[in-house]
């Protein structure tokens, strides 16, 4: 979070906000903690329901949504790290996507980071049937676990990771709550080591900052106007 505070006060100015949400079941008992360390000066939330998880199919974390001034997704759900301290294990470079936020909080819609309605509606296909039977388990699970019930809750949680394989916000959650290996016979680690090469991150579409500024219009030169 401190590099994202970073971020957030150099373009502050710009019209550009951050909001962060944690994905936790525990609630302000598990996540308030790492907040409270952090000390951002940007807003914070806690989803204890996962309902961000649920309703936009958010599959990982950290996850990130550009949202513009009028309330439009301008890029839809992808993996967003701020450096690269965890580039061993996912082989992205944060480099590209920190650069494409500053062209777009500089440039706004004329930003090629900035995509068309139309490829936001290709890139939020529509949920599978699946994906939406394993939103409904998922809150099953935690339904009953905050009630008591984490023994009751399991069967439904692995039901959800069945019909979305996919979604490490789902298996991730799930084990936190329980003995993993116990359990659900895995863990993390050995369900990544599970993965043999395939990304454990769905990787980015962004385009080529230096082509991007390239091919941006220059801006009117004062001289020749008055000529």
């Amino acid at each position: 979070m401190p590099g994202w505070q970073k971020l957030y006060h150099e373009l502050k100015d710009d019209n550009f906000e951050i909001i962060s949400v944690a994905q936790d079941t525990g609630g302000v008992k598990d996540a308030g903690p790492w907040i409270t360390a952090a000390h951002p000066e940007f807003t914070a939330l806690i989803d204890q329901k996962q309902e961000v998880t649920m309703l936009y199919d958010m599959v990982n974390v950290p996850t990130a949504v550009w949202i513009n001034e009028q309330g439009k997704i301008v890029r839809p759900n992808e993996v967003a790290f701020i450096d690269n301290r965890y580039t061993f294990m996912h082989h992205m470079d944060a480099a590209p996507y920190i650069a494409g936020i500053r062209d777009w909080a500089e440039h706004g819609a004329k930003s090629p980071f900035a995509l068309s309605e139309e490829e936001v509606r290709h890139r939020l296909a529509p949920e599978s049937p699946e994906h939406a039977q394993a939103a409904v388990e998922f809150g099953l699970g935690e339904y009953l676990y905050a009630n008591g019930l984490g023994t009751d809750a399991i069967p439904h949680f692995k039901e959800a990771q069945r019909l979305s394989p996919d979604n490490w916000n789902y298996k991730r959650q799930a084990w936190a709550l329980s003995d993993a290996d116990r359990d659900y016979g895995t863990n993390f680690m050995k369900e990544v080591g599970k993965l043999g090469g395939k990304p454990y991150y769905t990787p980015r579409q962004l385009p080529d900052v230096k082509k991007a500024d390239d091919a941006r219009p220059s801006p009117p030169d004062p001289d020749k106007k008055n000529q």
